[in-house]
């Protein structure tokens, strides 16, 4: 574990690397967090891929072992982008195509700022959770309603500790039990991260021009794209990952997969490690043949459905 000075922030991150060396040959992979948690819970996922894969994550300005103290980081897409890219800079990986960049829900957004701003050191991009949705009234009523309801949750978060409010905020995450340890660093994370990052954050979550933006890039990004989606998600409507994976193959010409978990929820990579690993594995690897072959050799975009 180790931190990165900035203008922004004291960046903590952890990189599989420090503890063995030759992991620097590895493809990489950069994790990218989801809204109001830390980089804890991708733990369990880091244990299966690190043997094959250099493994970084980081707790984003708010949260978790990020310290913002005496700076004032600006709370918006490129401005968290900006933190990961400086990271990626450190560690060097934006020399040679040999990172994978995977976000989760929010970080979907700030990881494929990431992939438009390094798109030479980009293998591949997995988003996950992280959907938009056709611009209708009811879907601006919508967007509305989630606004005030961020609003009284940020103003109310602290009952999230106390049952029954706390499993009906982790059942509301997790289709299926995430056991107590995660459950705990989901509570605390929520709780304890700063007020005005989360409020920004979810604020621009569902901005509808940062939305056609996220769009807009994603479909832009000429490396393989993963779209995972938990099909019992009741955090974030699976709808939206769909439509993102459909523009997608309808506009771009790279590689485009969708893989439906249809048991799981908001948190894949903690619901079934297993099966979350095994899929961005034959995602990873197919990004690595993509490139050792001629860019025009290209395959149809796929879909996995998971039990």
């Amino acid at each position: 574990m180790s931190y990165l000075a900035s203008s922004r922030c004291r960046l903590f991150y952890e990189d599989s690397a420090e503890h063995d060396t030759a992991l620097e040959e590895k493809p990489a992979i950069l994790f990218v967090n989801g809204w109001a948690i830390s980089s804890r819970y991708w733990k369990p996922l880091v244990g299966l891929l690190t043997p094959d894969y250099r493994c970084i994550t980081y707790d984003q300005s708010g949260t978790g072992r990020t310290l913002i103290k005496g700076r004032k980081p600006s709370y918006t897409i490129e401005g968290f982008a900006r933190e990961a890219g400086d990271l990626i800079e450190h560690l060097g990986l934006e020399k040679s195509r040999n990172l994978h960049i995977v976000g989760h829900s929010m970080g979907g957004m700030v990881a494929t700022e990431l992939c438009t701003d390094y798109p030479d050191a980009l293998l591949s991009a997995t988003i996950t959770a992280c959907g938009i949705f056709e611009e209708t009234a009811l879907t601006s009523l919508g967007l509305i309603f989630l606004g005030g309801l961020i609003d009284v949750s940020m103003n109310m978060r602290n009952i999230f500790q106390v049952e029954p409010l706390r499993t009906l905020f982790i059942k509301r995450a997790a289709a299926k039990e995430i056991g107590r340890e995660y459950s705990d660093i989901i509570i605390e994370d929520f709780t304890q991260s700063d007020k005005e990052a989360t409020n920004a954050v979810g604020r621009f979550s569902i901005d509808p021009e940062a939305l056609r933006t996220y769009t807009s890039h994603v479909i832009g990004i000429a490396s393989p794209v993963l779209c995972c989606v938990g099909m019992e998600d009741h955090t974030i409507p699976p709808e939206g990952t769909i439509t993102l994976f459909k523009k997608r193959k309808a506009l771009s010409a790279a590689p485009t997969s969708l893989a439906r978990f249809m048991s799981l929820g908001h948190l894949p990579m903690l619901e079934d490690t297993a099966a979350f690993a095994a899929v961005l594995k034959k995602h990873f690897e197919f990004a690595g043949h993509f490139y050792k072959k001629s860019a025009g050799e290209s395959r149809p975009a796929e879909e996995y459905m998971i039990p």
